[in-house]
């Protein structure tokens, strides 16, 4: 747990860092953001955890709307859900530094993704028959972009943790994790 449950400038930079980056030019589905928000919900305060990615998605949105998706409809809800599972999933990451954790959840935080935004997908598009056979033709031709996801979670999950943990040990001692198994 950390000492300081209030102010933790070092995390919540990291974490405005990491949903501001979803602006950066990157490939479909490698992205910051579930990393971002799981690591929010590990080292933010509880409102905190779960407000400020969800703000800053919010603020975010609008920007990508006009330059990448040219539109957001229902399914869009999914994602958000999937988002706040991610804060929730990180809430169990609190009071520990232990990586074999942090990459387990990292990679139910994938799969929570995977299955969630890929069923509301299925759900509000007209894409696929809403029959059984049109919701697995939805996961199957999804399987691509679970890799990206899945390499991204991981990759920026651990720069997250890891620059908090430096940081913590160096700059922003209050924000330190005692760590536990």
């Amino acid at each position: 747990m950390t000492k300081n449950s209030s102010w933790r400038p070092a995390a919540l930079s990291l974490t405005v860092l990491g949903v501001v980056a979803r602006l950066a030019p990157h490939p479909p589905n490698f992205s910051t953001l579930g990393a971002s928000s799981m690591f929010a919900g590990a080292r933010l305060p509880g409102w905190q955890a779960y407000l400020v990615p969800m703000v800053l998605m919010a603020v975010t949105d609008p920007i990508l709307t006009r330059t990448v998706y040219h539109q957001i409809g229902p399914a869009q809800l999914f994602v958000y859900a999937s988002f706040l599972l991610a804060v929730w999933l990180g809430r169990h990451l609190r009071a520990t530094e232990s990586i074999p954790r942090i990459a387990a959840l990292s990679v139910i935080n994938s799969m929570q993704f995977f299955l969630l935004t890929n069923f509301g997908t299925w759900l509000f598009s007209t894409t696929y028959p809403q029959t059984l056979r049109g919701l697995t033709n939805c996961y199957m031709l999804a399987i691509p972009f679970f890799g990206r996801t899945l390499g991204s979670d991981l990759l920026f999950t651990g720069v997250f943790f890891g620059l908090h943990s430096w940081l913590s040990r160096t700059l922003t001692r209050q924000e330190r994790v005692t760590a536990s198994a």
